[in-house]
């Protein structure tokens, strides 16, 4: 198998960017496609090819055979054809191994069904469904962090696990783990942002393992350099690979999305300078190879977190000057913008990249923010309504800077 961006060799794709959640991610890439367009996700009026919806319920033809014992999976969606995953020992190896087989070969070039010509994921509504969740708190541990981690929590109100997202005017195919590692074979899917984009990546590996223990996932975070720093809590990413297709799932904390570099790198009280106007060393060091990319910004934008981390703000290489930039809002601004500009850049040398910049997420506190006394203590879902039917983002500075680009 293949280890290492540089020894991967992946398909030509063009590049989008977008304003999306997880789950729109995922629906994003089903389709996979050949035309390249720079947006918002909301603003999008841009039609995509979509699966054919010839899905049945089947939960006994799905299953793994791992250690000599056999488990069948949950009910899910398929086609008319067994797929299984099959987990095992070679002899030559005590290591455990995910090999699929299926009768199915989903076509590249699914078309857009007659009734689906007006789908528009962005619009639509949360619908309660009882096979939600993908997977469960207590059961995904090798990903999921415990203080994100609700079932393992004194939480009793689990209620708001049981919604997927409909589109308006289309049909939806559900999310499959065995086509979409299939799908995203030899390829590289990164998250770039702060905990949000960290909450994303832990979920998007929950999703693809079934919640399920996966002990031949490889640990490939050496490749990308995101080895621990001494008396560090923790690396400044995550990289695992699935060996049986190839695929790399990675995270990389940048709660910024700007260039951070500490003005005495012996000193680990040292101020660091945070280059507005500079994209992070990793994505100018790795992004050759992502195949996606999601990326974030937003809640670190403020005061108390700058001081808090010692950020000192730089422009063109050396202390900002500009007074407007003492408003936090305005130099986050001045960044995303400077960001895109960049990204959009690249795009001509990195052709099979297909970008996603989701907006920063809703607050919900009542009667206050998190430190005017407001509290977040709601138990009932969609409480302030179920839809989504606007045309635009709430997040104005994402919004505004990846509006006209490629």
């Amino acid at each position: 198998m293949m280890k290492g961006c540089k020894f991967t060799i992946l398909k030509g794709i063009h590049v989008s960017i977008a304003v999306l959640t997880l789950g729109f991610v995922t629906i994003m890439l089903w389709p996979w496609e050949n035309n390249p367009f720079l947006t918002t996700f909301l603003l999008a009026q841009q039609r995509f090819r979509h699966p054919s919806s010839d899905v049945v319920v089947n939960a006994s033809n799905i299953s793994w055979s791992y250690g000599g014992h056999t488990k069948v999976n949950k009910p899910i969606l398929k086609k008319e054809a067994p797929m299984k995953r099959e987990r095992h020992n070679p002899s030559s190896s005590t290591k455990s191994v995910t090999t699929f087989t299926s009768d199915v070969e989903d076509s590249d070039e699914e078309v857009l069904s007659a009734e689906n010509a007006g789908c528009n994921y962005a619009k639509g509504r949360w619908v309660a469904d009882s096979r939600r969740p993908f997977y469960s708190g207590s059961g995904c541990k090798q990903w999921l962090s415990g203080m994100w981690a609700c079932r393992i929590t004194q939480r009793t109100d689990f209620s708001f696990e049981g919604y997927r997202w409909q589109p308006k005017n289309c049909k939806m195919k559900e999310f499959n783990w065995f086509s979409f590692l299939r799908r995203m074979g030899n390829k590289t899917i990164a998250f770039v942002g702060d905990s949000l984009g960290r909450q994303q990546f832990q979920s998007m590996m929950c999703m693809v393992s079934g919640g399920e223990e996966m002990p031949e996932v490889e640990d490939a975070a050496r490749d990308y350099g995101l080895v621990k720093p001494r008396g560090a809590k923790r690396p400044d990413g995550w990289v695992y690979r699935f060996p049986s297709t190839n695929t790399t799932i990675l995270y990389y904390w940048s709660a910024s999305l700007s260039d951070l570099v500490p003005l005495n790198s012996s000193d680990r009280n040292s101020d660091v300078a945070m280059h507005l106007d500079r994209p992070p060393a990793f994505l100018r060091r790795y992004l050759h190879c992502f195949d996606v990319l999601v990326l974030n910004t937003g809640h670190h934008w403020n005061r108390g977190k700058l001081e808090q981390n010692r950020w000192v703000m730089y422009v063109n290489g050396k202390p900002n000057e500009n007074e407007e930039f003492e408003d936090i809002g305005k130099a986050k601004n001045f960044t995303v913008h400077s960001f895109v500009r960049w990204l959009d850049s690249q795009l001509t040398s990195h052709p099979r990249l297909k970008a996603f910049f989701r907006t920063i997420s809703p607050r919900h506190y009542l009667n206050g923010d998190w430190n005017t006394g407001g509290t977040c203590n709601n138990t009932v879902p969609l409480s302030r309504g179920s839809e989504v039917l606007q045309d635009e983002s709430n997040d104005k500075v994402i919004e505004r800077a990846v509006r006209g680009q490629r």
